[in-house]
Formats: structure tokens, sequence, C-alpha cells
């Protein structure tokens, strides 16, 4: 393809239906008519980050015009900044108003990654004639499995790191607001009552903090948020990318699996990443040089495969995409891509490794076993160390070695024999697990590691349950001493463990600031100041099989 002479025109104006303007900036071809790629993000479009999806200028000279706009209340646009609740109106309308410029053919495709991806679902809700393809990465689908709440606990890392990021184009007016970042910590994050939490109670740039903390996992509350169940009412196709590591894995996966179930034209791509990390190494892991999506698999960078997606979909051009596999993965410990036809895997055989005495993991169900206990004190939580995170960054993400998180009292460690054979765990992985607790509410926490021949051990994926939503929606507490049964949902991975490796599972009932500590009192979420110790036992007998679930593929 030639490629083409490139204008740039800054702050342009964008006319919304109740009078505000937003303001763009657009990367156009000199001369002709061409497809819109539109991104709309309340990062700042002229800051470094607005850019690092898709590079404008490659794009323009591959004949698009490339839109990037402000939101609605960020750095240059006009109106008051709420997040979330504008974006599907000001989404319509930037995309009538994209379609209709003069170097426009009309037809507009949308990509961006987190918040970004977000504004693409939420306009493509109420299917803009104009909008015919969009790239959303790293985004959420159901705010209760990710977003606001995990498994009943609140996102309490993400919340507040992302709240106060928030201010950033306030800073000239707010200097205070700088210094609130920097302290956040483990001692900001420790700020109780959650109701009064200071760090934002002073910066008030995330004011649904609130309340989600005064209704807590309340899907009402967080309608606007939500995309989940409304995938029938998006008409266009949809090529998802995320990461293990990323936040948002979940409802990646679910973003692709209800477009394929609607049978939307959807293909999905998931690579060894964090949420903002797309390069190589990932946390204290080196995936390989091909991993990275600058060079994805030796072949192509992640801003090329995006415009193979809209050349087929918006300029007709056969890109060979559409022959290709719908899914491709990446498998850690092997270190490969690999493509694939369905998730979950129809060939991954969910197989239970039960938790024994002596610190066992086992496929051997347990007979007479011993329970084990430990004391939860969130006046001393384990500390978050590794996995899916957007927390302060002195907390490492990614892959991270666990053995001072192992060391403390409250971890308790299940782990195999070393492995015979390389054996490969992809898919969705979920742990069973029978538990006593001396408190009326508690949180329990699970971790799948892979442990290395040198004692290295680093975690892959983790979950959360808090018990008075072991259930559901509806609250529960429970009676203290009784046995219940927790299942947690550790989301997804691919990885090999490779011979001479083991498989572990982690079990504890904090992991923080990634998730809140749960006070142990039984009151509602957020009022207490004060802090109960708990005493947990975890179960493992032929009446409490505790056990892991996991999903392995057998060698090709």
């Amino acid at each position: 393809m030639n490629e083409q002479k490139v204008v740039v025109d800054l702050d342009v104006p964008v006319p919304m239906r109740d009078g505000v303007q937003l303001r763009a900036n657009v990367y156009r071809p000199a001369e002709g008519r061409w497809p819109v790629l539109l991104t709309r993000l309340p990062y700042g479009k002229d800051l470094p980050g607005a850019t690092a999806a898709l590079d404008p200028i490659q794009a323009a000279r591959r004949g698009y015009v490339v839109i990037i706009q402000d939101t609605r209340g960020r750095f240059a646009s006009e109106g008051e900044f709420h997040p979330f609740e504008c974006e599907a109106e000001d989404g319509v309308d930037t995309i009538a108003w994209a379609a209709d410029l003069p170097y426009a053919d009309g037809q507009v495709g949308m990509y961006g990654l987190s918040y970004f991806g977000f504004t693409q679902w939420s306009a493509a809700l109420h299917q803009p004639p104009a909008l015919k393809a969009m790239v959303p990465c790293v985004t959420w689908s159901d705010p209760l499995n990710g977003l606001a709440f995990r498994g009943g606990a609140l996102e309490l890392g993400t919340a507040a790191h992302w709240g106060l990021q928030m201010g950033f184009d306030q800073l000239v007016r707010q200097h205070s607001l700088a210094r609130e970042i920097d302290a956040l910590g483990p001692s900001g994050y420790a700020s109780l009552p959650l109701a009064e939490f200071a760090p934002l109670r002073r910066q008030p740039t995330l004011p649904s903090f609130f309340d989600r903390v005064k209704r807590p996992m309340d899907p009402e509350a967080l309608e606007v948020l939500t995309i989940a169940g409304k995938h029938d009412r998006v008409q266009v196709p949809a090529f998802n990318i995320g990461g293990w590591f990323d936040i948002f894995l979940a409802d990646t996966f679910a973003h692709f699996t209800a477009m394929r179930r609607l049978g939307r034209p959807t293909r999905l791509l998931i690579g060894p990443w964090s949420h903002v990390n797309y390069r190589n190494p990932v946390g204290e892991l080196d995936f390989g040089y091909g991993a990275q999506a600058s060079f994805i698999n030796l072949q192509i960078d992640l801003g090329r495969l995006q415009l193979r997606w809209f050349d087929h979909w918006l300029k007709g051009i056969d890109s060979g995409m559409l022959a290709e596999a719908p899914i491709r993965l990446f498998v850690m410990g092997a270190n490969i891509w690999r493509d694939e036809q369905e998730w979950p895997l129809g060939r991954a055989a969910e197989t239970p490794f039960y938790l024994r005495a002596n610190g066992r993991l086992s496929s051997q169900a347990p007979d007479a076993d011993q329970p084990d206990r430990y004391t939860y004190d969130p006046a001393n939580p384990t500390p978050t160390c590794g996995g899916a995170l957007l927390v302060a960054p002195e907390f490492p993400i990614g892959p991270v070695d666990q053995r001072r998180i192992e060391a403390r009292p409250d971890v308790l460690t299940y782990t195999t024999e070393p492995l015979e054979q390389d054996t490969e765990v992809t898919g969705p992985v979920s742990v069973r697990l029978w538990v006593c607790s001396s408190a009326p509410d508690t949180d329990f926490v699970a971790r799948l590691v892979d442990v290395y021949p040198d004692g290295r051990a680093y975690n892959l994926t983790d979950g959360i349950i808090r018990a008075r939503y072991r259930d559901g929606l509806k609250e529960s507490l429970l009676e203290p001493g009784q046995p219940y049964c927790m299942k947690l949902d550790l989301w997804a991975t691919s990885n090999v463990f490779k011979a001479g490796h083991c498989i572990r599972l982690q079990i504890t009932s904090s992991n923080f600031p990634r998730w809140d500590r749960n006070p142990n009192t039984g009151h509602p979420l957020g009022q207490d100041a004060e802090l109960r110790i708990a005493e947990q036992t975890i179960l493992h007998d032929r009446e409490h099989p505790s056990h892991l679930l996991l999903p392995l593929v057998a060698a090709h």
C-alpha cells in the first residue's frame, strides 16, 4: 500500500447534543476520504498513553483518519466529568460527527484499552449506524467481577489508585493531589473506616467509590458500568485483547464468549501481559522476545494486527484474518503462541487436586486427614505480592516470587510432588474450600503457584471469596465453628508446569491492598474502624474434600 502524507489537526471541537464541546486531535491523510478510527479517553489525548494502543501516524499513513478525543470534563474538553455516565451518548454523538467529516468515508471503527474500551462497548450498545467494528482491549463487562468487587470483596487497590490518578489534569490547581498519590502506599490504603476513606475523601475524583461502599455488590448501583447481559444489543464485530495478568482477564473472555454465542464476528488474543505492561518481561519472568505486543510471535506488532481487523471490516480488504483461528493464546512455561477454536478448550480435562495433611496437594482424595489452622489478623494482613494489579507502584505486578509471602504463619501452602512430565493447565481454575471460622464474616484467598526446582514460586492466578457472599448476592453470615464450602473463582490461566516443577495452592485470608481487608465483625462494609482476629480452619477429609480444580491439557 502507498503510504499517505499525514495532516494533524489539534484540539478540534466536537459538539455534543447538549451544546458541550469536546476536543479531539485528528490525524488524517492529506488527500481523499477514508475510514475513521476513533478512541475516547479520560487520560489526556496529548499524553503518551493516548497513542500506546495504536500509533496514529502509522495508521493515517495506512489510509485511516484517526481521532483521539478527551472525554467530557477531561483535559481540553468542556463539561463535568462523572466517570462512565456520559460515555454512551457522547460516544454516539462523536461517531456521527466523525462519519460526516469531509475527509471521512462514513465508516467508523473504535479502538483502545481499559476505560477507552468501555467507551466502545457503551456506544456500541446504542447501535450507531456508522460504527462498523471495534477493538476493545483489557476492559470490563461485569463490575462485580473485577472492576468494583471480586468475590464480594471491594477492589480497593484499583479504586484508590485510579481515583487519584484521575486527578492528573488538576495537578496545576491541586498540588496536594501529587502528595496523596505518593503517600498512598500501604499506610494510605489502610485508612479506616472505608466509608470515610481519607485518600479519596480529601480528593473527590471518584465519588462513586463511596457509593460502592454504601451499596456493596448492588447491580443496580453499577448499572451504568455494566455490559454483561447486554451483548445482544451490540451488532458490530469485536476483536478482544487481554492478558493473563490483567485486572479484567475474566471479562475479556466474557466479552468474547458472549459475542460468539450470539453469532457475532469476534476474535480473542490473550498474551502474558498485565493491565499496563505489554512488553517483556512481565513481573519477574521472561517469556521470550515473541511474547511482547511489539513483536507478537516474532511476526507482527499489536498496532498492525488491529489494522488488519479494520482493513477487513472498514475497507473490505481480505486481510486473511477471518481465515485464521478465532483465538490466539500465549502458553506460559512453554512460552509459545497457540491458536485455538474454542474457549474453554473442549479437550481440557477438569481434574481435582486434593488438599492433604502435611501441606500435600494430591490427586488422591483425603480420608481422615486432620484440619489445618491459621490466625487471620486484619491489622497485619497478608500483603499483595504480584498478580493482576492496578495499584500503587510499590506493589509489583504479574508473576513475583512468593517465598516471602509463604513464610508467613497466616499463609498455608499445599504442594504436589515434583512432576514427572510437563503438565499443561489451560482454562478456568477454581477451588472448593471447606472451612470453619470463629468470625461471622471473613475472607478466603486462593492462589495458584508454579514452584521451580530451585524453590522459586511464581503466582499464576488467584481469587477471593467474602464469606457473606458465598451463595451469591444475598448476604448470609457464618455461624462460627460450623463448616461451609467456599467456591473460589481463580479466573483462568495457560501454563505448562515443566517436569521437575511442582503445582502449589496458597490459602490465606487477605491480599491487601488489592482487596479490602475483612474486619471479621460481620458489620456492613465500610463502617468498621474496629478490626477483630479470626481463627480459620481448613478442612480436608472424606466429608470435606477441599480441592483445586485444574483444566489439564494433554500434550499434542
